[in-house]
């Protein structure tokens, strides 16, 4: 492309930018100021991820939702955004309507202040997880803003007017979809977990924790992108073979997954895959996973108490590549003849707990796992792959660029050079 095209094609799209803004309610000054200051992007992406004028202050809002000035700004908190100056218009309608929502379900009774600023702080984290992956550079496809990949402000919010139009509302139906679904699971788990418990007793469950081997080392020998990649593959194996076990992940933390099971024959097996998922991966080291039993408490969702804690630490424990339980989860498991084989080990003094009886879980006619298995070589295979994968690619690169310098000299089109 010539300058005097790019030229041209920035012009228009600078046109398509006002005209996107200025139909969207946006003042002329406003566009002035974003176009001077080389912020149309972070402009274009104000006017569509909030569409409502910033009109009203804090002590405004409390007085239109009839809610304690206190209270509003705690609301504020726990949902994430900080505080702000109390003659600052910074409210919209769109945060009016949240607090009357808010504001009614207490009314109801449907949730006490605390219960709802918990709430509130579940749905604030929550959300800006998923808005922080959402501009990543992994989910670009997305158009949400940062993820256009563009340096020049004006060709990213061009894009980003052209395409998040219709994929806010695409995402915003899908977030809507899995919640619904989510709910619908939930409320499932909790009405079974009712119907085998007694009354006002804590659910008894299955905790396992699934703790990469040498997480540490190995990031010390890759770049910030394999390691990105990494975790990134950590984290799909994890989801995938506990979702597919029938368990839940309840959280990754760097190098470990929590999860939970409503039995222990579902951890065990789970707990079995994982260890072999993660031994058939080039690209990760092995996994220790510890699993437990007894009743949890759950709160936000997530999971809390004394097994929850025993699983956490007996982890550690684990030869790498193994899969070991407490002496009350090999008492529950009840598999099936010949599917399970179980080793009493050496009995572990465990933190605040004493010492406790431990055995490793494995497949019939397989030998436990030797406490050194791979622990040396697999961190160098693992940085061999991502350096034979760079050099590969450098290698496209100079073939790629070879071919458009032949077809240029030639007078060619150099995007129809084929290589040979």
């Amino acid at each position: 492309m010539t300058s005097e095209t790019a030229s041209t094609a920035q012009a228009e799209a600078l046109v398509r930018v006002r005209g996107f803004l200025r139909a969207h309610g946006t003042p002329e000054d406003e566009i002035a100021e974003a176009e001077s200051r080389h912020v149309l992007d972070l402009l274009v992406a104000d006017r569509l991820l909030v569409p409502a004028e910033r009109r009203y202050t804090q002590v405004e809002v409390a007085e239109m939702t009839g809610m304690d000035l206190d209270l509003a700004r705690r609301f504020w908190r726990a949902l994430g955004f900080p505080d702000v100056e109390l003659e600052e218009r910074m409210f919209t309608d769109l945060d009016i309507e949240a607090l009357v929502i808010l504001r009614s379900m207490m009314d109801l009774g449907v949730a006490d202040i605390e219960t709802s600023l918990q709430f509130a702080r579940v749905i604030g984290s929550s959300m800006a997880r998923i808005a922080e992956a959402e501009v990543s550079p992994q989910a670009r496809g997305l158009a949400i803003a940062g993820g256009t990949g563009s340096t020049d402000t004006v060709e990213a919010a061009d894009r980003f007017a052209a395409l998040a139009d219709h994929s806010l509302p695409a995402m915003a139906r899908l977030l809507e979809f899995v919640w619904r679904r989510h709910v619908q699971a939930a409320v499932r788990r909790a009405m079974l977990l009712r119907s085998r418990s007694d009354s006002g007793a804590l659910p008894v469950l299955a905790v396992g924790f699934a703790d990469m081997v040498g997480f540490t080392t190995l990031s010390q020998q890759l770049s910030e992108e394999e390691l990105a990649a990494v975790v990134a593959r950590f984290e799909e194996v994890a989801h995938d073979t506990v979702t597919a076990g029938g368990g839940r992940v309840v959280k990754m933390i760097g190098d470990e997954a929590m999860f939970v099971t409503e039995s222990a024959l579902d951890a065990a097996r789970i707990g079995l895959a994982l260890a072999e998922a993660y031994a058939g991966d080039e690209l990760l080291s092995d996994v220790r996973v510890a699993l437990a039993v007894g009743p949890v408490l759950v709160q936000d969702g997530d999971f809390y108490g004394p097994v929850v804690n025993l699983a956490s630490r007996v982890v550690n424990m684990a030869a790498p590549g193994s899969v070991i339980v407490t002496d009350e989860f090999h008492s529950a498991v009840g598999a099936p003849p010949g599917e399970f084989e179980f080793l009493a080990i050496r009995p572990r003094r465990v933190k605040d707990v004493g010492r406790i009886a431990l055995y490793a879980l494995h497949r019939p006619g397989a030998d436990p796992v030797a406490l050194d298995r791979r622990l040396g070589g697999r961190f160098e295979r693992i940085a061999e792959v991502f350096h034979d994968l760079d050099e590969l690619r450098e290698k496209g690169e100079r073939l790629i660029a070879g071919a458009r310098s032949a077809g240029g000299a030639e007078g060619g089109d150099p995007e129809s050079s084929e290589l040979e």
